[in-house]
């Protein structure tokens, strides 16, 4: 079979409250995911053999923990199917920036090879599926710009306002997320707010001022960007964004950006392309 290919966009936490801890140890938190037109581009074929390949990855990730292999391993050991497949994933999201990168590789991959596999489970079995691997993963396979509760898990779709262009900077450095989560400094108890709330406040991320104390050029980062934008960190990572109602005003922002620092322009959208790439192969 030939090789298909395969969106997986990335994400923007655009507030981000720590409103509790469970008793395992998992965060309880409410958050808002806007998905972007900036994608890793996973490329796909079946194999008849059973056997899951990476044929090409992102450097320094030992295939075996790679998510995108995993959630292909993950789905033939759910569905028992006997067919495997080679997976080249080419990066455009920097890992440990925040934006979902990893998450939303290994959701394409389960949402392509339930397609190509042809093993029929439907988008909460995947999202099922998806959760072990990671919080993140579910947002990624539901494919829509969402509110979330609970660790990441309860989603409803929104339509954020727009139009809306991100200028996303990565100031090089990755931040574990892990390393985030368990800082003894990190707020726990903000208070419940609603859509509603965070449409008429804007939010906040709750875990940018231990992002930025432990992290000195994530700082940095904020720090210029906010002499032109209000800027925000996104999720646990490194990356910062801030908002634009034009993309030529982005542009003319990220054009000073330090060369230090990697940046990209990407437009905010509310359905995955990889909904509209699955919805086109179940046609054809």
């Amino acid at each position: 079979m030939s090789a298909t290919r395969w969106s997986a966009p990335a994400k923007l936490n655009l507030m981000l409250h720590i409103v509790g801890r469970r008793a395992d140890g998992y965060h309880e938190l409410q958050t808002v995911f806007q998905l972007l037109d900036l994608c890793d581009s996973l490329e796909i074929t079946v194999r008849d053999d059973g056997e899951i390949r990476r044929i090409d990855g992102p450097a320094g990730v030992a295939e075996a923990d790679d998510l995108a292999v995993r959630a292909a391993r993950a789905l033939k050991t759910a569905t028992g199917s006997p067919l495997g497949a080679d997976i080249s994933i080419r990066k455009r999201i920097p890992m440990g920036g925040g934006l979902g990168g990893g998450s939303s590789d290994a959701a394409t991959a389960l949402v392509a090879l339930n397609q190509m596999w042809g093993t029929r489970l439907d988008s909460t079995q995947i999202a099922t599926i998806g959760g072990h691997l990671g919080a993140d993963v579910p947002v990624f396979v539901a494919g829509r710009s969402a509110w979330a509760e609970g660790v990441g898990e309860r989603l409803t779709p929104v339509e954020l306002p727009g139009p809306a262009w991100y200028l996303v900077i990565y100031p090089g450095v990755s931040v574990p997320t892990a390393a985030v989560f368990q800082a003894p400094e990190l707020t726990r108890n903000s208070p419940l707010t609603t859509m509603r709330g965070f449409l008429e406040t804007g939010g906040r991320n709750d875990c940018e001022a231990v992002v930025r104390a432990r992290f000195p050029a994530v700082g940095e980062a904020l720090d210029w960007l906010a002499r032109h934008a209000p800027a925000r960190l996104t999720g646990t990572g490194s990356c910062v964004f801030a908002k634009f109602a034009r993309a030529e005003d982005a542009e003319r922002v990220a054009a000073r950006v330090p060369d230090t620092w990697r940046a990209w322009v990407a437009r905010g959208i509310d359905g995955s392309p990889l909904l509209v790439e699955l919805g086109r192969r179940t046609k054809s």
